[in-house]
């Protein structure tokens, strides 16, 4: 299916990504005492800047992805699927997609973190090939670093 392909975000597109991150993530908000990180960010400027990818599923935006590049690494920023769209593959293409713009951009890792709390994130992160690395604080949140290592 041609729409489960990621594609750079529009404009137009700003309502579901907002919308995807604020039920991906607001479950977390009890949990950790707080909006996560992914809640606080500007898509406006990401979007802008050309740092969002999103997935459609039936035409709808299902899914995003937040990259960044580093001098070292290409960070993985955000991944979030909408619970709609939850168990139905889209998560795993993000994360392919994600490895694949690392690898054509000459990266040999990708990076991302996740928050502490957030254990069914890291369990699938791990089952994915990324290995943690650290630990820290940052801006107020508990954050676990991890890294995978590109073929």
């Amino acid at each position: 299916m041609a729409e489960r392909v990621p594609r750079l975000a529009v404009g137009g597109d700003l309502g579901a990504i907002k919308a995807i991150v604020h039920a991906a993530y607001a479950p977390y908000i009890a949990r950790i005492g707080r909006e996560p990180g992914p809640m606080l960010d500007d898509y406006h400027a990401l979007v802008r800047d050309g740092r969002v990818h999103v997935v459609e599923q039936g035409g709808v935006v299902r899914g995003l992805l937040v990259l960044r590049e580093q001098p070292d690494a290409l960070l993985l920023d955000n991944v979030a699927v909408s619970p709609l769209a939850q168990g139905m593959g889209l998560g795993r293409i993000l994360l392919a997609f994600a490895e694949a713009v690392a690898r054509a951009s000459g990266y040999q890792t990708i990076k991302l973190y996740t928050n502490e709390a957030m254990s069914e994130n890291r369990l699938l992160y791990a089952r994915n090939g990324y290995i943690e690395t650290h630990r820290a604080v940052e801006r107020g949140l508990r954050r676990v670093f991890m890294t995978k290592k590109l073929d």
